[in-house]
Parts: C-alpha cells; sequence; structure tokens
C-alpha cells in the first residue's frame, strides 16, 4: 500500500546520493576498472557498472570482480578501488542539472534535508560538504559500527531522522533504485524515484515504485 504523503506535515527530505542528487557514474566505473587493472582481471562499460551499483561499494567490486569475494585477489581489487576512489570521486562527478536549485528551494521554504547513501561514510561526507554543504544537514553512509545496517536497512534512515531531529511520519525519501524503494517501505516513509538516475521506470515499476518525478523541480509540486 502506497504511503500517502501528508504535504501539511511534511518536514524533511531524505535523499540518495548516487543517481539521485549526483551522477557519480564516471567516477565509479574510473575507479573499478582501475582495480581490475591493476589486478589482471578484465575491465568493464559504464552500464555494466551502472547495473553493479546501488548496494554498497563492497557489492558493487564483488559483481565487478571475476568469481567475486571468492576470487583470491578480491580483498586486493577492492582495496585498489577504495584507495583510488577516494583520490578520484570528484573528477567528473556532478550535481544533475537542476539539483542545487531544488535543494536551496526547500531550505528557503525551511525543510530539513539529510542524504543516506550505501557509499562508505568518508565519500559520503567528502562529497555532501563539497556540493551541499549549505543544503545538506546531515549526511550518513555506510556506517562501519556494529549492529548499523546499510540500506535496504532502516537503520541509517534512523539515524538520519533522529539527527534531523523529525519523525518518520513528517518526512518523504526520494531515490532513484530498487534499494531505494525497498529503503523507504522499511523506514515506514512515502517513496519518490527519480527517473534521471541508475535505473529506469519499467525497472523501478517492476520494484514497487508508485510515484515518479523526472525533474528535481517537479519534487517542489508536491508542496
Amino acid at each position: 500500500m502506497t504511503e500517502k504523503i501528508r504535504k501539511e506535515t511534511l518536514q524533511a527530505f531524505i535523499f540518495d546520493l548516487d543517481g539521485t542528487l549526483l551522477d557519480t557514474l564516471g567516477d565509479l566505473a574510473a575507479s573499478v576498472n582501475y582495480a581490475l587493472q591493476t589486478c589482471g582481471m578484465p575491465q568493464h562499460s559504464i552500464d555494466d557498472v551502472r547495473r553493479f551499483v546501488g548496494n554498497g561499494v563492497r557489492l558493487l567490486m564483488e559483481r565487478a570482480v571475476p568469481d567475486g569475494a571468492a576470487n583470491p585477489r578480491f580483498e586486493e581489487a577492492f582495496s585498489t578501488f577504495r584507495q583510488h576512489y577516494m583520490q578520484h570521486s570528484l573528477d567528473t562527478t556532478r550535481p544533475y542539472d537542476g539539483i542545487m536549485e531544488m535543494l536551496q528551494a526547500l531550505r528557503q521554504r525551511g525543510y530539513r534535508t539529510a542524504v543516506v547513501s550505501n557509499k562508505f561514510y568518508a565519500a559520503t561526507q567528502e562529497l555532501c560538504q563539497h556540493f551541499f554543504a549549505d543544503s545538506i544537514e546531515v549526511a550518513i553512509g555506510e556506517h562501519e559500527a556494529e549492529g548499523i545496517r546499510k540500506k535496504p536497512a532502516p537503520d541509517t534512515v534512523n539515524e538520519a531522522l533522529r539527527q534531523l531531529g523529525v519523525s518518520r511520519e513528517h518526512a518523504v525519501y526520494v531515490g532513484d533504485s530498487d534499494v531505494d524503494v525497498a529503503t523507504a517501505a522499511a523506514s515506514g516513509m512515502p517513496c519518490i524515484s527519480v527517473l534521471w538516475g541508475f535505473r529506469d521506470r519499467e525497472f523501478l515499476i517492476a520494484h514497487g515504485a508508485t510515484r515518479f518525478i523526472s525533474h528535481p523541480s517537479e519534487l517542489l509540486t508536491i508542496l
């Protein structure tokens, strides 16, 4: 059953990062292929990497490396990816058209904003600080603390809501993937799926998405 967006009591927006606010695909693909090349493994097209993302960087590399985590050089490839990505995460990554204006409009209207990502914590913090220091209040990546599960579990969303001081009844989740649809459901929040990210409408519908926007400015029309 679709959760209703209660416009009159809406206080906060929780955003996914990759594929929702930022086009990170080029830098992710470059770091994946650098790690694979370094370890003597076959590289992937950017469309392959697009299909691999969404469940955190470890699973991204498990999908990219032949035989995944069973490969004897997997940990080496994963470590190489992380090191390269932390040095090159800003090479080509940019906000999607209209994102900055949308975030500024939300903040001007008094709405609270947070990012919850399955990207590792340090990269999430760096990217949000670089691009969204004035418009995103809380940024949470894949948490290494024991007992805090990554999306689609609700743990990191709950932490973002706690830091914002907003209850789930007054928040909306915005993302671009099946993981985001499942995260919103697990968190008891309405989900708005964006169509400019890493997954298309048909894929999202097949995974339970019911609300869509094609441009960031459309998010403002629900207010």
